[in-house]
């Protein structure tokens, strides 16, 4: 725990601020602040793979043969698929 402190206390002096002022500016908003924070983090993560996976993007022909299998019948449901493999690992 020390170490991750260190870690903040670091970042925030850049912002002149301190792990106690943050403390205490979000002691009643802890909440909204850590869902805000991972918010933040699944858009770091959405974004790129948007970009990925959008016309012209690098999974984009990926995406479309999986589309394509899925509309010609070559796939199963994943819980099919699951059912199945559970039942030949008991058989």
């Amino acid at each position: 725990m020390r170490r991750g402190r260190q870690r903040i206390e670091g970042a925030t002096s850049k912002f002149g601020l301190t792990v106690e002022s943050i403390e205490e500016a979000i002691a009643d908003e802890k909440a909204s602040v850590t869902a805000w924070l991972v918010e933040q983090d699944a858009a770091e993560w959405d974004r790129p793979m948007e970009e990925n996976f959008s016309p012209g993007g690098a999974g984009a022909a990926l995406l479309e043969e999986a589309q394509s299998d899925v509309r010609a019948g070559r796939v199963q449901p994943m819980d099919e698929f699951l059912a199945e493999a559970k039942a030949k690992r008991k058989a």
